[in-house]
């Protein structure tokens, strides 16, 4: 029997499978590792082994999908998984076939989803870096309530804050979009996307702003820079920034207002 007759060709001959016949697989894998490769027993038990193991690819792809890949597709990633396992088990070492096989199986989906699905070449270290940012994010927000910042992101996976805005940015190359396609949002503009290249964005006038200003924001004092932070990049309420600094609320609402004032009417002037 070869691996590919051994393998399942459709759902319905997976889900005719019946329950995880991987249990009690070791000593199989014992037998098989105490063959000759050139024993015509080999291949034939090899492939009894991984038929027998395939429900664990079964588990696992389901455990990945939704996530822009067909089911099937997963499932025939795990299965090499499987094969990779069962060749690479060493029985000699004690331990059971599943703590080995479970990672194996799962590094070779994961791996796919790192290589093959990414719209644009993106480098494998910020791939790496954005697969740590979901379970961060995930962790941070019932820590703090909210959606963390690239700051508090960097300091949780103690990575550098140049590296962590880079792989939030490439989250943006695991998809593109057809120009074609019609438009979803309530952005300016109706049709699809191709019919408004060129269309005015406002967003580059508050880019313009935000440059025009930043020289003058570097010039307020220690505490105003502090409070203005807390304010518009940690979207703190006046009053947890009163209670961060020691002040009241009111305080805080005068100590914006009169900086806010101060910004405008420098940046008009100049």
């Amino acid at each position: 029997m070869t691996f590919a007759e051994a393998m399942p060709r459709t759902a319905a001959d997976r889900g005719r499978r019946g329950g995880d016949s991987y249990d009690d697989i070791e000593p199989a894998l014992i037998e098989l590792a105490a063959l000759d490769t050139a024993d015509p027993r080999f291949p034939e038990l090899r492939a009894t082994i991984v038929r027998r193991c395939l429900p664990l690819a079964d588990h696992i792809a389901r455990r990945f999908s939704g996530r822009g890949e067909t089911y099937d597709d997963l499932y025939q990633i795990a299965s090499v998984g499987v094969v990779l396992a069962v060749d690479r088990f060493d029985p000699a070492r004690g331990s059971p076939f599943l703590s080995f096989a479970v990672p194996t199986v799962m590094g070779e989906v994961r791996r796919h989803f790192r290589d093959r699905t990414w719209a644009l070449r993106v480098p494998r270290r910020i791939k790496e870096t954005q697969q740590k940012i979901g379970p961060a994010i995930e962790r941070l927000v019932h820590r703090l309530d909210r959606p963390p910042t690239a700051t508090e992101l960097a300091l949780d996976l103690d990575l550098d804050l140049t590296e962590i805005t880079q792989a939030l940015i490439a989250r943006n190359c695991y998809r593109t979009d057809s120009i074609d396609i019609p438009r979803t949002d309530d952005g300016p503009g109706t049709g699809a996307a191709a019919e408004n290249l060129g269309y005015e964005d406002t967003h580059y006038e508050l880019t313009e702003n935000a440059l025009a200003i930043a020289p003058l924001l570097a010039a307020l004092p220690e505490t105003e820079q502090r409070i203005l932070h807390m304010r518009f990049f940690e979207n703190l309420t006046q009053a947890e920034i009163g209670q961060r600094c020691g002040v009241s609320q009111m305080q805080i609402s005068r100590i914006l207002s009169r900086t806010l004032d101060a910004l405008r009417e420098q940046a008009l002037a100049d």
